[in-house]
């Protein structure tokens, strides 16, 4: 036995090495075919970097229902992954490890993926993937990747010319009528993350049953080597580029209710990039559409470092802080910003006391929601003798205030779990009901063509969204999408100035009309093999012995999602997922839950006051909260032990 493996058994024996991270090391070894691999391994055995190695191969990347995320660059970079350096100051290879995103883990996923496919595939032409990346490290090396398993194993690859939004994969792959597709992103991680997003023919990420069987393929995979077809039996590479962005952005073009609006006083906007895809759609269509648009320079340019924020999620309000700062210079109405791969968007507004005021997710959903709403009355799409048909699709953690709003105005609404796919999911459904007779080529229909069929035949959405400023008011794109986003929100700012207010304006008239509805989202990070162990076990405790009293109010109801046998407004049956919610007898609420993407759990608290007085609500709402976390934070440190 060689010297390092010595080493790596005493530390086993030591316990400073779990049993199964060298176990895991075993297998990474047998089936990588990476050319730094094992160099790295006994660099960090040398180094006697236990807990670095125990971090990267605590456990094998699991191929889950929304692919793969995990890092690319590990909190320790050894001299073999370093080489000659890459772009933007990275590493010239992937972290080494099972638990971490590489090529081993990449090509698993794509080789299982397009496995799948040709084994459910009944097409006469070869079978299609749709291929994009955001702007993060290794992201464009990634998808070339991906494009090449597709094309030796005999699938046609769509290939992305350059750095794109995860909402125009999406389109692409309905306009396309690809068969799949797949992002390489890691949406608003931290820069060190990179991930495998997987969509199916819908252009929604993959949902039963093509979830279990995409993944039972990638995860019988031990190996990232396969042997390519003979050339004549290969796929063929096309690349996408900008007659698809054009295609897509005069769909985006629809999701404008009132065009008439842009005709008056223009709104100005500050729009940022964080460094990510927003900016190839975002900023020629709003500067067409007649805003006028700022950008702010040191953060346009793709660049997966990230460099000026110190995460690019606009759901954090620094990560605004440039934007913001250029638009009190220039005094503009608004600040937009969208996460590297352009599926959320955070904001900021001018409220009437001239002041930048950031909105939270929740907040900006509600509006664009009720706005969408009203004004579909307002022109006569939506009316009594068809608003039955009209629904908003909200996730369960998402602000009740969406229900109360889509209540007043007689359609209905929907809770799904967490995650796009879930809505994406109902509106699969949705499609899949209307008569072909009827529908034709639907996806070839203009937006008010499938309005009047969904609404004569099946149900038509109206808008939907997740409280982590994920938003979508159209059924071209089945995934949260930053760039109608921008346009919703765009409009929103031209009816306030319409109506001689501003956004916040409108937030606290619906506030009044409503009772002011607060919601705080708190996490706790727990890094590492350590780390998840952690997480593992306070879900445990949380569904195992449930809170019976907290705060000085009981608990009145608990709901553990984990047993399953949850049903949502439609009757569809909820899956099984790791989530507790709790109602307070004081009309407080809170939720918990593991991330999926990030080494975290995750809190959500609802409070709401009644109609009334904005300010007084929001003083006694907000305090309400703040005591709530104060206390929901000291149980889980003492479930922790």
């Amino acid at each position: 036995m060689s010297e390092w493996k010595s080493l790596l058994d005493q530390a086993v024996t030591d316990g400073d090495l779990s049993l199964t991270s060298c176990e895991n090391i075993e297998l990474y070894l047998a089936g990588t075919s990476s050319p730094v691999g094992e160099t790295a391994i006994i660099e960090l055995v040398e180094q006697s970097a236990w807990q670095e190695l125990d971090d990267r191969f605590f456990k094998t990347l699991a191929f889950g229902t929304g692919g793969l995320r995990g890092r690319t660059i590990g909190r320790m970079v050894t001299k073999a992954e370093e080489g000659n350096g890459g772009p933007l100051e990275r590493p010239e290879h992937p972290c080494v490890g099972t638990a971490t995103m590489n090529f081993f883990n990449l090509k698993r996923a794509m080789l299982g993926m397009v496995t799948y496919l040709l084994k459910t595939w009944s097409g006469e032409k070869r079978p299609s993937i749709v291929i994009g990346h955001d702007s993060r490290h290794f992201s464009r090396d990634f998808a070339e990747t991906c494009a090449k398993v597709c094309n030796e194993l005999g699938v046609n690859a769509y290939l992305f010319e350059a750095e794109r939004a995860t909402p125009e994969i999406s389109f692409a792959i309905r306009e396309l009528r690809a068969d799949a597709g797949v992002c390489l992103t890691a949406s608003h991680n931290p820069a060190h993350d990179n991930g495998f997003k997987a969509y199916f023919s819908q252009g929604s990420q993959i949902v039963e049953p093509a979830a279990t069987g995409i993944i039972s393929e990638v995860n019988a995979l031990t190996s990232d080597k396969y042997e390519p077809k003979p050339e004549s039996e290969q796929g063929q590479l096309v690349v996408l580029g900008e007659e698809m962005d054009r295609t897509y952005m005069g769909r985006l073009r629809s999701v404008l209710l009132q065009p008439s609006l842009l005709n008056g006083k223009k709104a100005k906007i500050v729009y940022t990039n964080l460094h990510g895809t927003g900016g190839v759609i975002i900023v020629p269509m709003l500067r067409e559409m007649g805003f006028e648009v700022l950008t702010v320079p040191e953060q346009d340019g793709p660049d997966g470092r990230f460099p000026t924020v110190e995460s690019p999620n606009p759901e954090n309000a620094p990560a605004l802080a440039m934007g913001i700062a250029l638009a009190e210079k220039e005094g503009a109405d608004a600040v937009i910003g969208t996460d590297p791969d352009c599926d959320r968007m955070g904001v900021a507004v001018r409220n009437g006391a001239g002041k930048m005021e950031l909105l939270t997710g929740n907040q900006i959903g509600s509006l664009i929601g009720w706005y969408r709403i009203k004004t579909m009355f307002d022109l006569g799409w939506l009316r009594e003798s068809n608003r039955s048909r009209a629904v908003l699709i909200k996730t369960l953690v998402t602000t009740e205030l969406q229900s109360k709003i889509a209540s007043k105005f007689g359609i209905s609404v929907v809770n799904t779990l967490t995650g796009f796919k879930f809505i994406g999911e109902k509106l699969a459904k949705y499609e899949a009901v209307i008569p072909t007779d009827k529908k034709g080529n639907y996806r070839s229909l203009s937006e008010e063509e499938s309005r009047k069929i969904r609404l004569e035949y099946s149900k038509f959405f109206v808008f939907g969204g997740e409280e982590s400023y994920g938003y979508l008011g159209s059924d071209f794109v089945r995934d949260k999408d930053g760039n109608a986003s921008a346009v919703m929100f765009a409009e929103l700012a031209a009816y306030a100035m319409s109506e001689g207010t501003t956004i916040s304006g409108l937030r606290d008239q619906i506030w009044k009309e409503y009772g002011v509805h607060l919601e705080q989202g708190k996490s706790i990070v727990m890094e590492g093999s350590a780390g998840a162990q952690k997480i593992a076990a306070l879900v445990e405790s949380y569904s195992s012995n449930p809170p019976e009293e907290i705060d000085g109010a009981k608990c009145v109801d608990v709901k553990n999602y984990a047993e399953g046998g949850f049903y949502d407004e439609e009757g569809d049956e909820l899956p099984a997922a790791d989530m507790l919610f709790v109602e307070l007898d004081d009309g407080r609420r809170f939720a918990v839950r593991p991330s999926g993407t990030e080494p975290k759990i995750k809190y959500y608290l609802f409070g709401e006051s009644a109609p009334g007085d904005v300010a007084t609500g929001k003083a006694q709402v907000t305090a309400a909260l703040d005591s709530l976390w104060a206390a929901a934070e000291k149980d889980a440190y003492k479930r922790m032990g």
